[in-house]
């Protein structure tokens, strides 16, 4: 299995992960900001349908390492805030939520998790409505593939390396790939 994302068709990025662990932690890291902020973001998951999204992005906390900013980001700032409502709650298997992008648009996120053998768990990560820019899905498939990373460092209680120092080399992987 790849560790890349790839492109089901022109707007849904999609990446599967074996992780290490059992479905209530793994579902805990989707869902409890104490874990969603080790390797995603700060902020709550309200737990039913309509419930409230927040993502408290710094992606300095991930590794405890200070990072600057690229420059193709500083626009962004060092933190940022996004909100979405879930739309698909059922607990240790599937979470959806909308995910609002920076031009104001709405993309949609699905987790599905399934055992795969003892303290593994497959995700599978479906981004829909991916906005239709050539760098932005650069962006988002590097964005994710770090972010997964870090998840499976957390997982495997290893220290995750710094963001930028994985995302912006990702982002050159991507361009060849996209």
């Amino acid at each position: 299995m790849s560790q890349f994302g790839s492109f089901l068709d022109t707007e849904t990025l999609q990446f599967k992960r074996v992780l290490t662990g059992n479905l209530e932690l793994v579902w805990d890291c989707l869902t409890k900001s104490e874990h969603k902020g080790k390797w995603l973001s700060g902020g709550d998951v309200e737990p039913k349908v309509g419930g409230k999204v927040t993502h408290n992005f710094d992606h300095h906390s991930l590794s405890g390492e200070y990072e600057p900013l690229p420059e193709k980001y500083k626009d962004i700032g060092e933190t940022s805030t996004m909100f979405g409502d879930v739309t698909i709650w059922n607990p240790y298997s599937k979470l959806s939520y909308t995910w609002n992008e920076v031009d104001n648009s709405s993309s949609e996120v699905t987790f599905e998790l399934s055992e795969v053998g003892e303290d593994k768990v497959l995700l599978v990560l479906t981004h829909k409505r991916v906005p239709d820019s050539h760098d932005f899905k650069i962006g988002v498939s590097a964005g994710w593939h770090t972010h997964l990373n870090i998840l499976e460092d957390v997982l495997n209680q290893n220290k995750p390396k710094g963001f930028w120092s994985v995302h912006m080399p990702l982002e050159e992987e991507y361009e060849k790939l996209i």
